[in-house]
């Protein structure tokens, strides 16, 4: 029997760390249910299932790679027998690989980049389309993209290829907002600029942020917190004829 949540559910893809944890928490404090996937570190996942529980609300972490469509699937069907809904998808799962230029990329590692970052978002748009759209019965809700300033700025000499698949993420963005906007389903997307998370030690300099601070018109790096918050105002009722936008989350580089 599958139990309906009174609470509005929003699932974070790689939700265990960074961005998606802030979020996770947040969106619990505003109210949410949560469900987060991960791939790889379950200890961190449990924290913040642990943290949602203590602001009494309910929890779901899910190990699911978003670059597999079968992984996909069964992420949402844990979602579909836990709570009986989906309102917000925050895609933010992504993978960052080490600081190069463009003639030394490998090819394995574009196309995982590629497949997370760019295909991901659009397994789980679909998923989340039919269970969200009108056109399946569906009660309407909110898909919220997490790209990157990379997209707009190329990232050259350090991670071309990360850039250029949150452009096609942008690009997707784009597309698929105008194509369910009359579904009930509201499409946006948010570029994050210089962020303290752990993901810069997987381009190989965990003290980026600190080295580029001074490149940014307001002189320091942002907080996961402050990205969390435009997320959820992005999904929530106060953003209600905003879609297909990009906000820049940036301290205005």
């Amino acid at each position: 029997m599958t139990t309906v949540s009174q609470a509005p559910l929003i699932l974070i893809t790689g939700g265990g760390r960074g961005m998606g944890a802030a979020t996770a928490r947040l969106a619990a404090a505003q109210g949410y249910d949560v469900a987060i996937s991960f791939v790889s570190d379950e200890a961190a996942a449990q924290a913040v299932v642990a943290d949602v529980d203590a602001l009494g609300r309910r929890a779901l972490a899910v190990r699911a790679d978003s670059a597999d469509p079968a992984q996909v699937a069964a992420l949402f069907e844990a979602i579909d027998r836990e709570f009986g809904r989906i309102d917000v998808l925050v895609n933010n799962a992504a993978v960052l690989a080490r600081q190069c230029r463009t003639e030394d990329l490998g090819f394995e590692r574009m196309q995982r980049i590629f497949a997370v970052n760019a295909i991901g978002p659009i397994l789980c748009a679909q998923q989340a389309a039919r269970r969200m759209s009108h056109r399946h019965n569906g009660p309407g809700g909110v898909i919220v993209n997490i790209s990157s300033a990379s997209a707009r700025l190329g990232s050259p000499n350090e991670y071309v290829d990360y850039a250029a698949s949150k452009g096609a993420l942008e690009t997707f963005t784009i597309g698929f907002s105008k194509e369910v906007a009359r579904d009930g389903i509201r499409v946006n997307c948010i570029r994050p600029g210089h962020i303290y998370t752990d993901m810069h030690a997987s381009g190989g300099e965990p003290g980026r942020v600190d080295r580029v601070k001074d490149s940014i018109p307001m002189g320091r790096g942002g907080q996961p917190e402050e990205v969390a918050r435009a997320i959820l105002w992005l999904a929530g009722p106060e953003a209600s004829f905003i879609t297909g936008t990009f906000l820049d989350v940036t301290g205005g580089k």
